[in-house]
């Protein structure tokens, strides 16, 4: 499986997934020149586009979905409620509407609604799974509840939202209102609750943590590096941005490459425990 995050922030959202030729994206909250500019520079051809998953109605994650659906005719998933509330009249024959909690097959991937807590008509996240290795979005997100745990508990590679920073957000000039809808249990997670969540759910499968959705005005790349880092030794830790993709992963590569690291790591203290045998018995 291939993944990135083609845009993630305040100003921007969409995530691409792929197993061999079927590929999806979660959301198109930018426009389609930058969706078309940033995916060229990865390789990836709008045209390949099997189906488009929407998380919610928000401007951020919808803004481009219009146009870029029809120039390539693309399908879009998403909630009676979300479609209501986006106001987009996108073709009849484009648009499926699903529940917040449904299983779509895309060929040879699985799209799984995650229901969650967000201030939106009708929000979901979105796990993606092959069968094998399960690829887990979770943005936009009021609280940590039970079905973001039992993502975070299956998850292979994990999207997480790291949104704000308490005290930049308590000491930014946002107004009394916004400030309190961010935090309300309805808005975003910050940094401190997303790694209380990582840390209570995470199991030895996950292999890949990025952290997503930063804010631009209450968050910072290195505060929130700082924040996941020690606590991310033995996986691999990206910051996706609202200034640029990522680049484009390959989870296959990553689980051979660990495998690689775990077969030198039992011949290094193979090596170990005959030296100190060898010492021992001298």
């Amino acid at each position: 499986m291939k993944y990135c995050a083609l845009a993630s922030g305040s100003n921007g959202n969409s995530y691409y997934i792929a197993n061999g030729s079927d590929a999806v994206l979660v959301d198109v909250g930018i426009n389609t020149k930058h969706m078309e500019l940033r995916m060229a520079r990865l390789g990836i051809n709008p045209a390949s586009i099997s189906a488009i998953f929407i998380t919610h109605e928000h401007s951020d994650h919808i803004c481009g979905l219009s146009v870029f659906c029809k120039r390539y005719q693309i399908p879009v998933y998403i909630t009676a409620g979300s479609y209501k509330g986006s106001r987009l009249q996108l073709p009849d024959y484009l648009v499926h509407i699903i529940e917040p909690n449904a299983k779509v097959d895309v060929g040879s991937i699985s799209v799984y609604g995650i229901p969650k807590y967000h201030d939106a008509k009708e929000p979901c996240s979105f796990l993606v799974s092959n069968g094998a290795f399960n690829i887990g979005v979770l943005t936009d997100l009021g609280r940590a509840c039970d079905n973001v745990k039992h993502v975070i508990k299956h998850a292979d590679v994990l999207l997480l939202e790291a949104n704000y920073d308490e005290e930049m957000l308590e000491k930014g000039r946002y107004s009394f209102y916004l400030k309190n809808r961010i935090r309300s249990g309805w808005g975003h997670i910050s940094n401190r609750l997303s790694l209380e969540v990582f840390l209570e759910s995470r199991t030895p499968r996950l292999r890949h943590l990025i952290l997503s959705h930063l804010s631009g005005q209450n968050n910072t790349v290195e505060l929130v590096h700082a924040t996941f880092a020690p606590h991310c030794t033995d996986i691999k830790l990206s910051v996706a941005t609202r200034f640029q993709e990522t680049e484009l992963f390959d989870l296959y590569a990553l689980a051979k490459e660990e495998t690689v690291e775990i077969r030198l790591e039992q011949q290094y203290m193979g090596c170990q425990t005959s030296l100190f045998t060898k010492v021992d018995e001298a």
